[in-house]
């Protein structure tokens, strides 16, 4: 049993049964007691003064501005780098609104129609002012300001690396490009939701939310809201999907909190998809202009890029407005042996809804923008693109490495991972076929892309942000019932990680209980122990390693029972497969349980007093974060004539260290691929020069689905992490970093011979006809 369940097991996720027969709770389930709806009243433009909001007077007990809303305060998230601009968001707008679907108002009724229908009927008199719809537009000089008391529209401008000096002259190779990452929406399957109440029995403020971080946001609302943060617990139910943008602080969170202390009654607001779409959930959006440098054969010889990122209209709490573009200077060398590097990033302010961290947080874009010039680089040394990237990867022999950055990679071996994708797509063979051609006309093109992945970050990172919160030692709380199950309680929260599966799978390791009697506790404030949540690939890392931690505490006191129950000495004793063994018998861990429970006559004298409950901690060895990483090779088929592409073959080798499940990886490796997929050739979140967003329904914005997405073939490779237990390293977010990197380069491949390249995502087919029209122009 302890080998084919524990760490390592392709266990059936436990989740399943429940959420694939409809018995999940999500919050739009949730129903109390004279729980009324809500509806906000949103901005119909990106940037104005409000000068009136009239409110019908049958309606005015029901209708609520920020001007009745006293006691609450603005969202500050901050940071602590140097030159950071604070934006402070109102939970209601504050006689301006800053972009498109701004709340204005709130709205309450007995039913979301009728909220809507009050919502629809106040009339707002607007003073509209000049929009900041372009992001290099709005940091000229003399754009308006969408924030009148700052200088410009810059939240942060970063300066990493030094002047790469003569290398511009000297370097024999030297390629530019200007890239731009399409603004995105993140479309789980869930939208944002939250219940919030007053329970008056034990004086909380109760808030049902769909929420990764469940104790951030406690924190975070009792700030706006004035209150002792023991006054409020935070409920996380099931949650359908979050990649980021359900990890933060909501304005209207804050709203149904303040209303629900007012009124005495349950409110209940569920977000639509419209409202996901052009008020929420905004993501990517980069630009680059970036040059590389290599001697003949392609070795890298550095790297200089100015980059923006257009971060909307206010920083979001907790991460702040500027860690997308920070993370961009830290990371764009990616993989690679760099010799010298500059980086110069901003984090642009416009009146568009402010951007999340959405999955890959800037590495989806620093892998397209890198990974294409190691293609064009290769082009110019006349080179296949997978030998000149094995001519810049950190070699195996450099592990641990410190990049030119900072990062500390702590193991992997890279040239194998690319070459073992090489090696999968045939490449020999997809060469062949490419130079006889199809028999219909469409071009064949390969393309790779190669990227690390820094996951769970500890103090060591975060400390110098300054931002809201900084984590720490992870903790979890196991006991022993008294039949000898297990309940464990975790501060993260799972949004479809397997959590309830794998943290048991980890306990099962140490202690040898069936994971089918290992029950998971997490999402609940009041339950659980205090975790910054779920995000940054940490989950496993950091709440595994505290399971582990707790296992091993209750398995050093129930050995110490079982030895005393067996009268043999500690020393000679083992646990095995949840039973205490000693060399003339062995007792079980649920007789072990009975006894410190029902008969603790039968306990020693010495016995732990903890009993078989306890809290653990726990921190890597070195916090600065673990590394996967993996390499994506794709084959297509481009029509030059349609500008349709034809995904024909799709491999992902990757290696994230040691696996505690290889059947859960593979799931976030499928799902991530699929919304890389989406970033490259389908989902776009345009907005026109009066900053209205081009994109409000799902017959707007395409989301890939099951005919757009290939089979995928996933290789795992497995280097553990030296400084982790079990070696594990966080992977959540890698499947959706490298898809538009590999995509686009395979793209550009089959195109090669017309002239054409594209640089900007997604890539339509308009895009791939305007390409090929351009190179036809150019000749």
């Amino acid at each position: 049993m302890h080998k084919s369940m524990g760490v390592g097991a392709r266990l059936l996720r436990k989740e399943d049964d429940r959420l694939l027969r409809g018995r999940g709770r999500f919050v739009a389930d949730i129903a109390l007691v004279g729980m009324k709806d809500l509806a906000f009243l949103r901005s119909p433009v990106a940037h104005a003064r409000i000068k009136t909001i009239g409110i019908p007077p049958d309606y005015r007990d029901r209708v609520f501005t920020v001007r009745d809303m006293v006691g609450a305060k603005p969202i500050r998230a901050v940071s602590g780098l140097p030159g950071f601009k604070v934006s402070e968001q109102p939970p209601l707008a504050d006689g301006k609104v800053r972009f498109v679907g701004e709340p204005i108002a709130m709205c309450v009724a007995d039913t979301r129609a009728e909220a809507e229908d009050i919502a629809a009927a106040i009339v707002v008199d607007f003073e509209e002012l000049p929009v900041n719809h372009d992001m290099l537009k709005a940091r000229l000089p003399g754009a308006p300001l969408v924030h009148e008391q700052w200088t410009d529209n810059v939240f942060l401008e970063t300066n990493v690396g030094r002047d790469l000096g003569d290398i511009r002259h000297t370097a024999p190779i030297k390629v530019s490009r200007k890239i731009r990452m399409a603004r995105q929406c993140m479309a789980p399957l869930e939208g944002k939701g939250v219940v919030a109440y007053w329970d008056k029995h034990v004086e909380q403020l109760v808030l049902y939310t769909a929420t990764q971080m469940p104790h951030i946001v406690r924190t975070g609302l009792a700030e706006c809201l004035g209150l002792d943060q023991g006054l409020v617990r935070i409920v996380a139910p099931d949650v359908g999907g979050g990649f980021g943008w359900k990890g933060l602080l909501q304005p209207e969170e804050v709203c149904a909190g303040w209303l629900a202390l007012r009124r005495g009654h349950p409110v209940r607001w569920t977000e639509d998809r419209r409202e996901h779409l052009i008020a929420a959930a905004n993501a990517r959006e980069h630009y680059y202009e970036i040059t590389a440098y290599a001697d003949t054969r392609g070795k890298l010889l550095g790297l200089e890029a100015e980059a923006s990122v257009d971060a909307g209209a206010y920083s979001v709490y907790p991460f702040s407005a500027c860690l997308e573009a920070a993370q961009i200077g830290s990371n764009l060398t990616g993989p690679y042996v760099m010799p010298a590097y500059r980086c110069r990033t901003f984090s642009v302010c416009t009146n568009k809804p402010p951007i999340v961290p959405y999955r890959g947080v800037a590495r989806a874009g620093v892998c397209f923008a890198m990974e294409q010039m190691i293609d064009a680089v290769a082009r110019a040394a006349g080179r296949e693109p997978h030998e000149v990237r094995l001519e810049n990867l950190v070699p195996p022999s450099a592990m641990p490495y410190n990049n030119i950055t900072g990062k500390h990679f702590d193991s992997g071996d890279y040239p194998e991972c690319l070459r073992r994708a090489v090696a999968a797509v045939d490449l020999p063979a997809a060469r062949a076929r490419q130079r006889r051609g199809e028999p219909d006309g469409r071009l064949i093109g390969i393309g790779l892309a190669v990227y690390c992945e820094q996951a769970a970050h500890g103090t060591a990172v975060y400390h110098g942000w300054g931002i809201p919160m900084v984590p720490g030692h992870e903790q979890a709380q196991g006991r022993l019932t008294p039949d000898g199950g297990l309940e464990l309680r975790v501060g993260v929260q799972s949004h479809g990680q397997s959590m309830e599966t794998t943290l048991a799978q980890v306990a099962n390791e140490i202690l040898g209980i069936d994971p089918e009697k290992i029950k998971v506790v997490h999402g609940d404030t009041a339950l659980t122990p205090y975790s910054t949540g779920t995000w940054g690939s940490r989950g496993m890392v950091m709440a595994g390693g505290a399971v582990a931690a707790v296992s091993k505490t209750l398995a050093e006191r129930a050995k110490k029972i079982g030895a005393h129950l067996l009268q043999a000495p500690l020393h000679e004793v083992s646990l095995v497969d949840g039973r205490v063994v000693a060399a003339k018998g062995s007792v079980s861990l649920s007789e072990i349980a009975r006894v410190w429970y029902l008969q603790p006559q039968h306990l020693p004298l010495d016995v732990d007093q903890g009993g078989l409950e306890a809290t653990a901690g726990y921190k890597p060895k070195v916090d600065s974060g673990t590394f996967s990483y993996a390499t994506h090779a794709a084959v297509v088929a481009v029509d030059p004539e349609l500008g349709a592409i034809d995904i024909l073959d799709y491999v992902v080798v990757e290696d994230g260290g040691r696996l505690v499940n290889p059947m859960v990886v593979e799931g976030q490796i499928y799902g991530g691929a699929a919304q890389g997929i989406g970033t490259a050739l389908y989902e776009e979140m345009p907005f026109d020069e009066q900053g209205q967003p081009l994109a409000s329904t799902l017959a707007d914005y395409l989301l890939p689905g099951p005919t757009e997405v290939p089979p995928l073939r996933v290789l795992h490779m497995e280097t553990p992490s030296p400084y982790t237990e079990f070696g594990v390293k966080g992977l959540g977010e890698g499947g959706a970093i490298a898809p538009p990197a590999a995509i686009v380069n395979a793209v550009n491949d089959a195109l090669r011979l017309l002239g054409a390249e594209l640089t900007d995502t997604p890539i339509t087919p308009r895009r791939i006809l305007a390409a090929i029209a351009a190179a036809n122009a150019g000749r």
